[in-house]
């Protein structure tokens, strides 16, 4: 049996204007249709760009391997919530996948795990399918809680069915340009398929886990040599469509087997 695509997730965050958003979405959806059919890709743009972006991608037709996602959404499909965002409003502008829990809103707003468990069920809800991020601080690592921290927010943060998407954030390395090694991160992610399989009760685990934190096309064929990792969320290298494909063509388990015999295609 082929193993599912791999996921590579763009996370735009607060950049792009309509000239530059549409600039780039063209380009990595160009890009895109030439990757096999065992990548898949995802951007996630501002709300404010959620639609031009949606345009281009449909544009592409149905056998795109490109997708819409969100970097957030409300707990409530509507309501008096200023400045808010439902799922439910998601979806209706064709997003498919939605960031919850990243560190930058669990530090910067405060995001608990009981909050993000909310914003999981309502994407559900919606027909959306949640990415759900966690990981531990630099701190939390020297005072060696990787573990216990993971295990809070793995317990906290996923509802009892779910079956979207984890991801899973180093903080400390978010930003540095550096990765764990490969073996201790390896050793996280058998970690987190336990944890997994403990939290919602089964042992047929199809929950895809993504590795997020400095993903760079350099790097990507090191962190993709983890034949388990589900994918990627990737942060500033997704701004350019040369360096956010490059990427996906890593995560490709055909290309990186052809490229153990021959030139890699950059």
């Amino acid at each position: 049996m082929p193993p599912s695509p791999r996921l590579v997730v763009g996370n735009w965050k607060m950049h792009g204007l309509r000239e530059q958003s549409g600039r780039l979405a063209r380009a990595v959806a160009e890009g895109a249709q030439s990757l096999p059919d065992d990548v898949r890709l995802v951007l996630c743009p501002p709300f404010t760009q959620l639609a031009s972006v949606h345009g281009i991608i449909n544009a592409e037709g149905p056998a795109t391997p490109l997708h819409l996602g969100a970097q957030d959404c409300h707990t409530t499909s509507s309501g008096p919530h200023t400045g808010n965002i439902s799922a439910e409003m998601l979806a209706d502008l064709g997003v498919r996948y939605v960031i919850l829990g990243h560190s930058e809103r669990r530090q910067a707003h405060g995001e608990t795990d009981f909050l993000i468990r909310q914003k999981v069920e309502a994407a559900e809800a919606a027909g959306l399918i949640p990415i759900v991020c966690i990981g531990e601080t630099m701190q939390e690592r020297l005072e060696g809680r990787t573990t216990t921290v993971l295990a809070t927010q793995v317990e906290g943060s996923l509802t009892d069915g779910f079956t979207g998407i984890l991801a899973y954030e180093p903080v400390w390395a978010i930003g540095s340009g550096t990765i764990p090694p490969i073996d201790e991160l390896e050793r996280t992610l058998s970690l987190l398929h336990g944890l997994l399989q403990s939290r919602l009760k089964t042992d047929d685990i199809r929950v895809p886990i993504l590795y997020g934190g400095s993903v760079t096309p350099a790097q990507a064929p090191t962190i993709f040599s983890i034949g388990s990792l589900g994918g990627v969320l990737v942060g500033s290298a997704s701004l350019e469509a040369e360096s956010f494909l490059r990427i996906a063509e890593a995560a490709s388990f055909r290309l990186t087997s052809q490229s153990l015999s021959g030139p890699y295609r950059s």
